[in-house]
C-alpha cells in the first residue's frame, strides 16, 4: 500500500480509488493472504491496521450496530493528522472550542499514553479548560474529511448504523494524544482487545458485504 498515493487521492476526492484500495485490503484479509488482527478500540469501533510505516498509518475502522459507540461522550485530540473517507454509512464529527480556564473550568485535560500491550493509560494533567461545542460535520459514503492534529472533537455514528471508514494518519513530532475528563477524576486505563484470525476475517467479510450493498446503481 502506497501512503503518498492514497493521500493524493484523498486530497483530490477520488473516493472510487480509495474504496478500491480498501476493498482490496479487506479481500486479502478474508482470503488469509494478509495476516493481521483487528483491534477492538475502547471508543467503540474495530480497527484493522493495514499499514504501519514509521509516522504513517492506514486503518479501516468498522462501526457495528451492536458496538457501544462511546466517542460522542469523549472529547479528544490526536497527535496525528487524520484524513478519512467514509466507505459506507454516516459519521459525524463535532469540533469543540477548548480554552484554558483555571477559574471556571468544565474539564481537566488527560494525556493518553498507549502501550504496545494494548493498554491506554489516561493520566490527569494540571491543565484545566472550558469546553464548548463547535460546528458539526456529517460525512456520508464517498465523502472525505480531515482533522488536524491537536484539534479537540467528538465523533458519533448517527443512530448507531453500520459505518466504516478508511483512515490515513501521520503522527507529528512533539504532539500528544489528549482527552478531556471530569475535573476530579483519577487516572485510569482502557484496554484494546485483539481479535483472533476468525473474528478478524468475519469483520472484514461483513465490511466488504456492506461496501457492495451500499454501492450506488449504474446509470
Amino acid at each position: 500500500m502506497d501512503y503518498p498515493a492514497l493521500e493524493r487521492a484523498a486530497r483530490r476526492g477520488e473516493s472510487a480509488e480509495l474504496m478500491g484500495h480498501a476493498t482490496a485490503e479487506l479481500l486479502e484479509v478474508v482470503s488469509g493472504r494478509r495476516v493481521l488482527r483487528a483491534v477492538r478500540h475502547p471508543l467503540g469501533f474495530v480497527c484493522l491496521p493495514v499499514l504501519r510505516d514509521g509516522a504513517e498509518g492506514v486503518c479501516v475502522h468498522v462501526f457495528g450496530p451492536t458496538d457501544p459507540v462511546l466517542m460522542d461522550h469523549q472529547v479528544h485530540s490526536h497527535s496525528w493528522e487524520l484524513t478519512s473517507t467514509v466507505l459506507y454509512g454516516r459519521l459525524s464529527n463535532r469540533r469543540m472550542e477548548v480554552a484554558d480556564d483555571a477559574v471556571r473550568p468544565t474539564h481537566r485535560v488527560f494525556e493518553v499514553l498507549s502501550e504496545p500491550s494494548g493498554v491506554d493509560e489516561l493520566r490527569p494533567t494540571r491543565r484545566l479548560v472550558r469546553c464548548l461545542p463547535g460546528p458539526e460535520q456529517t460525512s456520508s459514503r464517498g465523502w472525505t474529511y480531515a482533522l488536524p492534529a491537536g484539534e479537540f472533537h467528538t465523533t458519533v455514528v448517527p443512530d448507531g448504523r453500520p459505518t466504516a471508514t478508511l483512515v490515513l494518519g501521520r503522527t507529528l513530532p512533539g504532539r500528544a494524544d489528549l482527552s478531556l475528563g471530569p475535573l476530579r477524576a483519577p487516572g485510569h486505563r482502557m484496554v484494546r482487545r485483539t481479535c483472533d484470525a476468525a473474528q478478524t476475517a468475519r469483520i472484514a467479510q461483513t465490511a466488504l458485504r456492506r461496501i457492495h450493498e451500499h454501492r450506488p446503481p449504474l446509470v
